[in-house]
């Protein structure tokens, strides 16, 4: 999910003279032992190659056992032939083909970890947490990931069927477009005319530089003086590292953002902001919930740790584990778990998520009218207020509901942008 491109060769030797031949020992036994397990594998890939009932390549069935080795280590772990890493640079430059969702394999059948905003399978109403049981009346069962996702990808305009399982709901199918994918990583607006919305719906090349474009010029434009910002990252797959460290870094002066722990103590590494809070302490909320993850994990805890933003929602994906892509030549790369996560404060993300401060579930929102109610303006001999222009403010009330509407269905930013605003009368403005 991460890109991180690493090639690594290293030998290490340890010498102990107290035990050094029992060491020896142990070291010879377990060479024996590899030989064995080599010649068990070559045994079976001629037995394979020469008894399978449909005649078969070398080439097929050895990265067949090298991606069945990887998965079997973690759900993020899997060989990449040439094809797939194509496809996967293609998606991290944010530009790909395909139907516009981030998958997982559980439990033999593929989950979906999120839906990419403005694709076929956002389109289509797919969430996080579904699962796909068939790809055009195939079963899953049995396949990889990497398997799966070839069905699934396609030139774009032709059509696949997927069988569709969701929580306390039937099975039900549903037929998406084959589309190419140009991922728009970054949307920006202003809500109630003084919040700043930003939608991040992927780590990809460029977002810190994104936001930050889009905050200097609603600097220049918008009239009234920011409240504060909304930092929307749900059904965020995740994407670039180093993007998570940058768009962190926007908006946070000093500290540490993650760190990243590896098998070896030595490896650890620590990502620290450089003191660049473009805002100058706006309050900033932002939003999660179960399809946030890796990438959005980072920014969130970082966030957090550092009290710099309230994280409402719900509780995020919990992908806490790094992945480093080793090219292998002309035979693709493998993508191998080399570290995990964890917060500033050092919390593991790891299967745990980020917890909100504020859990809002989404929900639907209905106006109430009090049809009886009474207030001092309808009063026959009120006074006038010579203040407002009664007209103007109804005109402007009308206006807003309309273009508002939209947004404010929304329940889990319309209280974000609510929160923003209690923040900014409790910590007044810079």
């Amino acid at each position: 999910m991460l890109k991180n491109f690493l090639i690594i060769s290293f030998v290490s030797f340890s010498i102990f003279s107290t035990s050094f031949a029992k060491t020896n020992d142990n070291i010879k036994e377990d060479a024996v032992d590899s030989y064995e397990l080599l010649n068990l594998f070559g045994e079976v890939l001629e037995r394979a190659k020469a008894t399978y009932v449909e005649e078969i390549t070398d080439k097929q069935l050895i990265e067949a056992a090298i991606n069945g080795m990887l998965v079997s280590l973690d759900p993020h772990s899997s060989y990449l032939d040439a094809k797939d890493f194509k496809y996967m640079n293609e998606q991290t430059s944010g530009k790909f083909g395909g139907l516009g969702i981030e998958i997982t394999m559980e439990q033999g059948v593929v989950k979906i970890v999120s839906p990419i905003d403005d694709t076929p399978a956002f389109k289509a109403g797919l969430k996080p947490g579904d699962y796909i049981t068939n790809i055009d009346g195939e079963t899953i069962i049995g396949m990889t990931l990497n398997e799966a996702v070839d069905k699934m990808r396609g030139k774009p305009g032709t059509k696949v069927k997927l069988t569709i399982r969701r929580v306390n709901e039937k099975p039900f199918d549903v037929t998406l477009k084959r589309e190419e994918i140009k991922t728009r990583s970054v949307k920006t607006e202003i809500k109630d005319e003084d919040v700043m919305y930003i939608r991040i719906s992927s780590f990809s090349e460029g977002v810190d530089k994104d936001i930050k474009n889009a905050f200097e010029k609603e600097l220049k434009n918008n009239k009234k003086q920011l409240k504060g910002i909304v930092l929307d990252v749900r059904n965020n797959p995740g994407g670039l590292l180093d993007q998570a460290v940058a768009v962190s870094e926007l908006f946070l002066d000093q500290g540490e953002v993650v760190s990243t722990r590896a098998r070896n103590e030595e490896d650890t590494l620590k990502y620290s902001a450089k003191g660049n809070d473009i805002t100058n302490g706006l309050p900033i909320v932002v939003i999660i919930n179960s399809g946030s993850a890796s990438a959005s994990e980072i920014v969130a805890g970082a966030l957090q740790d550092h009290k710099r933003a309230v994280i409402v929602g719900e509780k995020s994906f919990g992908k806490g584990s790094v992945q480093t892509v080793i090219p292998l030549g002309n035979y693709g790369a493998m993508r191998l778990t080399t570290a995990k996560y964890y917060t500033p404060s050092g919390r593991s993300i790891q299967a745990t998520g980020i917890e909100p401060d504020v859990v809002i579930h989404p929900a639907k929102l209905e106006e109430f009218t009090d049809e009886y109610g009474f207030s001092e303006a309808e009063y026959t001999n009120a006074l006038k207020n010579d203040t407002v222009n009664k007209n103007e403010s109804k005109n402007e009330d009308k206006n807003e509901n309309k273009n508002e509407n939209d947004w404010r269905k929304d329940y889990q930013l319309l209280r974000a942008v609510d929160l923003i605003k209690a923040l900014s009368v409790y910590k007044p403005i810079k």
